[in-house]
This record gives structure tokens, C-alpha cells and sequence, in this order.
């Protein structure tokens, strides 16, 4: 077999990509104008929803919807303890405290039972999170919500208008996926997508916030909250300033500064022509994974049936019997095959700044066990045929001398 080298996710870009960016640099507008404002509209019609914002990342949008949430010091938020840290950095960032759950035995979705039991007074919103794109059980979860009612005490408007626990979906690897007949965007009360560039779609760097209408709450001023706490509580954005003569604007409060660039949505309005089939071909790879591995002591992530469609981000495998350090022999052995493979994810209770908060990781043991023999594959658009039967092939004869 002809050696490979294989990366890990390298971002999926084309001459049309380059030709949305080139009109955008030389229009003489790059930072958030007209395309930014067409990708927004094109991301609230491809999930189903009445309004989008475009930020500079995930992470700025959750925060910024933390903060249009009126959630801070004195509030828990609940948050899964297998995820990426910025699933839980956000709360601290706005001075709320993190509560973390396990995840069920065996699964990468939130204990829902515990959740149901976390929930008091102090908490305002919950944090799912579709790790691999695959999207959460949401009607469990708002089924969950809405039977603790009668403990929620609202601290702001939209607070109040919900009523309840808000869930307030990590969406950062799913957008695209469909789940019960709902987009990922549409099925929580707030979504928040990652374009970052390892993402399926991108933007280099940047995210995108969704979210469901609201009785009694117009969308229009939850976008406009949007606008001013991400770029300095300003009430007039660059593109409005620059009309003439409207030069005067208002500072309203000492907000923050995370807007998305017209040079980020051109990529994205690019990706968004291609999204689709891009789309269809992460799926085929991942049906040609799951056949290869079918027959081996190997565990893989169910990514479409009746009921759900993933966005197909990562493919996650767990391995059978596998410790941990044999779990890393197995990706050193692969890197040296020419193939990068990594890990999805290392528990937050296993993190420095997670273990200073007092997490242990012993209080998650599912977690744990799910982290300790997995390992995600290549799965991104550009590999042919031949490359993944080339990491499929190598991975057997790894996982066969390594067992």
C-alpha cells in the first residue's frame, strides 16, 4: 500500500470561495457590511428560523447570548462534563457558575436524569451540546425543562417571556444535521454554530447564533441586543455610519467587540452554494467507515437513521478492551502511517482550569470511560475514495497487532 499523508481536518476551500472574497476586498467594504448581512439571512432560512447573527466565533456567540439572556453572577448553568471547554468558559465569563453532569453510559449525550435533579432556583439554562454533529435529544430535554417550571425565577424579559430553564444548544459541530424533523437551529431556544476552520462549514474564524421566536419578545430587538454588545454598544455598525452625513452615533454601554468580517462572509456565502453536497459526501465517507469496521471490536457513533441526519463532523470510534495509554500507542502507530487522528474530547474535570474549580473527574466516571479508548478519524470533504480506504486498511492492521 503506497504511503499517505493523511491530515486531520484541513478546511475545504474552492475558486469559489476566492472569487466571493476578492469581490468582497476589492468593493472597499471587508469589515461587517452587506455580505455578513446576506450570510445571516441565508443561515435564518437553511435552519428554519425567523433571524440569525453572525459573530467572530462560537465562543461570542454563546457569551453574547448569556448576556442577552440576563445570565450572570449568582446563576448555574448546567453543562455537560464530556465537551470542549468553551462550552463551560462562557459561563465563567460572565461570572455564572458552571455545573457540570455526566454523560449516560456508553453515550456523548447529557444524563438527563441528572439534569433533571441539578435543576433549583439558581439555574437559567442549559447547555446541550451535538458533539460529532449528531444533535441531542431535545424534545427530552424540554420535556425536562418545562416539569421544573415552577422553579424558575426569571432575572430579565426574555427570561421571563421563556419561563422556564432556557436551553441554549451548543450547536459548534452540527449545523446541517436534522433530528425529529428539526434543523439543528430550530429545535433550541438558542443555537450557536462554530465556522471555525476545522468546522464542515466555514468562515476561517466565526459562528452564528439562531434562535426560536419568543411570545411577547421581537426578534428584531433580540438581533439588535446582539448588534450592540458585539461591537461596543455602538447604536450605529460601520455600514450605517457611512452614509453620508450619518456620521453621530451612541454609546449605550461598554459592551464587547466580536463582530464577524464581510472578507469571513464572503467565505461563508461561498460554502453556503456548496454546503449541501458537502454534506452528502461526509456521509458517504462515514458509510464506507462503518462498513470497514463492522466486524471488529470497534464502536462507531450511529450518524443517520429514520429519525436523524447528522452534519457528519467527526467520525468518533471507541475501541473494545483498550486502555488509555494503548489508546495513544494506537494514534502514535497511525501518525506514523502518515495518518492524523485525534481525540474528542478530554473531560473538562481533567483540565487544569477545571480541576482548580474543584471538578474530579472521579464524579464523571461515564465520561471517562467513553474518553479513555476513543479516537476520532480523518472525515473531512477532500479525502477521496482512495484515502479512506487507506486510513480504514491501516487502522484494521493497527487495531489487529495492537489487541
Amino acid at each position: 500500500m503506497k504511503h499517505k499523508n493523511i491530515s486531520f481536518s484541513p478546511p475545504d476551500m474552492s475558486e469559489l470561495e476566492v472569487n466571493e472574497v476578492k469581490e468582497a476586498i476589492l468593493s472597499g467594504w471587508i469589515t461587517t457590511g452587506p455580505k455578513v448581512k446576506e450570510l445571516e439571512k441565508e443561515i435564518a432560512d437553511f435552519c428554519h428560523t425567523n433571524k440569525a447573527v453572525c459573530l467572530n466565533s462560537q465562543t461570542a456567540c454563546a457569551e453574547m447570548t448569556l448576556r442577552v439572556l440576563g445570565i450572570g453572577p449568582g446563576d448555574e448553568v448546567i453543562v455537560p462534563a464530556y465537551t470542549y471547554t468553551a462550552s463551560a468558559s462562557v459561563i465563567c465569563h460572565v461570572g455564572a457558575t458552571p455545573v457540570m453532569v455526566d454523560v449516560v453510559k456508553d453515550t456523548l449525550e447529557m444524563d438527563y436524569d441528572k439534569v433533571a435533579h441539578l435543576i433549583n432556583e439558581k439555574t437559567k439554562a442549559i447547555i446541550p451540546v451535538d458533539i460529532a454533529g449528531i444533535m441531542c435529544d431535545y424534545d427530552r430535554i424540554f420535556d425536562l425543562v418545562e416539569s421544573k417550571r415552577d422553579l424558575f425565577k426569571p432575572a430579565n424579559k426574555i427570561q421571563e417571556a421563556i419561563g422556564r430553564v432556557v436551553v441554549m444548544a451548543d450547536t459548534a459541530h452540527s449545523f446541517g444535521a436534522k433530528r425529529n424533523g428539526k434543523m439543528s437551529g430550530e429545535a433550541a431556544d438558542f443555537s450557536c454554530f462554530s465556522f471555525h476552520a476545522v468546522k464542515n462549514f466555514t468562515t476561517a474564524e466565526g459562528g452564528a447564533v439562531t434562535w426560536r421566536h419568543i411570545n411577547g419578545i421581537d426578534d428584531e430587538e433580540i438581533y439588535h441586543q446582539y448588534q450592540l454588545l458585539s461591537l461596543h454598544g455602538q447604536t450605529k455598525d460601520a455600514l450605517h455610519k457611512n452614509q453620508l452625513g450619518a456620521w453621530e452615533y451612541d454609546i449605550v454601554a461598554p459592551y464587547y467587540k466580536c463582530n464577524m468580517t464581510d472578507i469571513m462572509g464572503a467565505i461563508g456565502l461561498a460554502q453556503m452554494k456548496r454546503y449541501p453536497k458537502m454534506l452528502k459526501r461526509r456521509q458517504e465517507i462515514i458509510a464506507k467507515y462503518d462498513k470497514a469496521f463492522n466486524n471488529l471490536p470497534i464502536r462507531h457513533l450511529n450518524h443517520h437513521d429514520d429519525m436523524h441526519t447528522s452534519s457528519g463532523h467527526l467520525y468518533i470510534v471507541r475501541i473494545d478492551g483498550v486502555s488509555e495509554d494503548k489508546r495513544n500507542d494506537i494514534i502514535i502507530e497511525m501518525a506514523k502511517r502518515g495518518i492524523a487522528c485525534n481525540v474528542h474530547y478530554k473531560p473538562l474535570p481533567m483540565m487544569t482550569a477545571y480541576k482548580n474549580m474543584g471538578f474530579d473527574i472521579k464524579d464523571y466516571p461515564n465520561s471517562f470511560d467513553f474518553y479513555k479508548n476513543e479516537i476520532t478519524l480523518p472525515l473531512y470533504t477532500k479525502l477521496s475514495d482512495e484515502d479512506v480506504e487507506y486510513v480504514a486498511n491501516n487502522f484494521i492492521e493497527v487495531i489487529n497487532t495492537c489487541l
